[in-house]
């Protein structure tokens, strides 16, 4: 504030010894250097203030907003500590760095959480033996500094979007004691929905430059685990689809597809099936989106797709891990890559966001799909991709959701540029497989943070994400982001 009243007064000053000393040509000559000095402060701004006042600028709300949202069906209490310390606690030493799809023992845990801290990449995984899952939860929540807050997505999206005094949100999941104290009054909760006793899930965080032996972590981020078992078959879920005739909701945010990945193959299959019969009997007119998570069997990814899952819901979020597994389950573009390094590459990227769209979206061709959006979310940038046609407002949505993952990670109501970092590719390809595109690059500024292309039928929206310094808590960013990109989202 103080520069910007300062540049005033100096430019005050500034015209008037020009008028005062050339009266004929002094307006023109103000004029070009008002201009120019202007410039020049605006370059001298720190560019995360610049994109901040950018986004505002831009985002506008849609046309027609939601008024009833139902989410569902995962729900749960998080025990939020600090990763490295309860680790020590439990006299765990870091030795190998091994990523194991289930968890089966306490060197277990150390091993995988040493693998994804390495990389500064969050993952979720589940616990199989409860009697030692549930000693380590005790020591988690008697750890110093241990705090409980909401978990599970659909509780976290329902939380986030019953902020909206213009909203209506339903809440369905396995709502034990803890988690019912936890949630906001705003909150409507079916009866049927209420249990006795929580569900806990353990998020282990950790800082950028964080030491675990010769680790040292390259972002800030967590790794969660559970043994949760009302939440991993999805017990909630016909009780979820019964409570919406009444609700009569415009809009449905449904996740927990990912906790059935520690279940055996043909019990998770079954009840697979039964979601996906359950999903498509929600009417057309109420728009489906689907929140998805960490998974690690490409078995299981590939029974969400070939059971139709994808097909019938219109909107989806994810992030790179889940994006990447997706390719690999399909043998989509890309599949070959094992793993991202650093801040996925755009152009990968967004070949994987189309081929998506193209197999399992809505196209001329293939009237039976519903799915018509995707938003991805990475901690450098943001993409949403969308066939044309189906939804306004996507530049705001877009741009809403990458404003949110820097004032919430920083525990702050509004972006703070002294504690956000613009840490994204500034300039990209757009693919690396299409021919018309892989040379041709786009440039992204602070000044203008969302960029669109097409390709053929859909329209790509990036932006940057203002990265927080040293992040308050990590967990639920890509629910917030997802809840609050769909607030300003429009369906036509």
């Amino acid at each position: 504030m103080w520069r910007t009243t300062a540049a005033v007064a100096l430019v005050a000053v500034v015209l008037h010894l020009l008028v005062s000393y050339y009266p004929i040509q002094a307006p023109a000559d103000a004029v070009q250097f008002l201009s120019d000095y202007l410039f020049r402060l605006s370059v001298m701004r720190a560019p995360e203030e610049v994109v901040a006042e950018a986004w505002d600028s831009l985002i506008r709300a849609p046309g027609s907003s939601w008024t009833r949202v139902a989410v569902g069906v995962n729900a749960c209490v998080d025990v939020v500590v600090c990763g490295i310390g309860l680790l020590e606690a439990l006299a765990l030493d870091p030795v190998n760095k091994v990523d194991h799809d289930t968890l089966q023992s306490r060197e277990d845990l150390k091993e995988t959480f040493s693998y994804f801290m390495e990389k500064g990449v969050a993952a979720e995984r589940f616990f199989a033996d409860k009697e030692v899952f549930q000693k380590i939860a005790q020591t988690a929540s008697q750890f110093p500094g241990a705090k409980h807050f909401v978990g599970g997505n659909a509780a976290l999206i329902g939380q986030k979007l019953s902020t909206n005094p213009n909203l209506s949100v339903l809440l369905c999941g396995p709502v034990g004691p803890k988690l019912h104290e936890l949630l906001g009054d705003r909150i409507i909760i079916p009866p049927k929905s209420l249990q006795e006793v929580d569900e806990y899930h353990l998020i282990l965080e950790y800082q950028a430059g964080d030491v675990l032996g010769e680790i040292k972590a390259p972002h800030a981020n967590r790794f969660i685990f559970s043994h949760d078992m009302s939440n991993g078959e999805m017990n909630m879920m016909e009780t979820f689809i019964a409570s919406l005739e009444e609700f009569e909701p415009e809009l449905i945010v449904l996740s927990g597809l990912h906790m059935m990945d520690g279940q055996g193959k043909e019990e998770r299959n079954k009840r697979l099936q039964e979601v996906s019969v359950l999903i498509s009997e929600i009417p057309n007119e109420v728009s489906v989106h689907l929140e998805l998570a960490s998974m690690t069997d490409t078995t299981y990814m590939n029974s969400i797709v070939e059971q139709q899952v994808l097909t019938i819901v219109n909107s989806i979020g994810l992030n790179e891990q889940e994006l990447l597994f997706i390719s690999q389950a399909g043998s989509g573009p890309h599949s070959s890559q094992g793993h991202w390094d650093g801040a996925p590459d755009i152009g990968m990227v967004s070949d994987i966001i189309f081929w998506l769209l193209k197999e399992y979206g809505r196209t001329d061709s293939r009237k039976d799909s519903d799915l018509t959006r995707v938003h991805f979310h990475t901690l450098a940038y943001h993409i949403l991709a969308t066939v044309d046609g189906y939804w306004n407002n996507q530049i705001s949505s877009v741009a809403a959701g990458a404003r949110v993952a820097g004032s919430q990670a920083c525990g702050t109501d509004t972006i703070d540029p002294t504690k956000v970092v613009l840490n994204s590719p500034m300039e990209f390809v757009l693919s690396q497989t299409d021919k018309l595109l892989k040379n041709k690059k786009m440039t992204l500024s602070p000044t203008n943070p969302v960029r669109v292309w097409q390709r053929e039928n859909i329209s790509f929206f990036i932006t940057p994400v203002l990265m927080c310094v040293n992040p308050v808590r990590t967990v639920g960013l890509g629910d917030t982001i997802s809840a609050e990109g769909l607030l300003y989202s429009e369906r036509k």
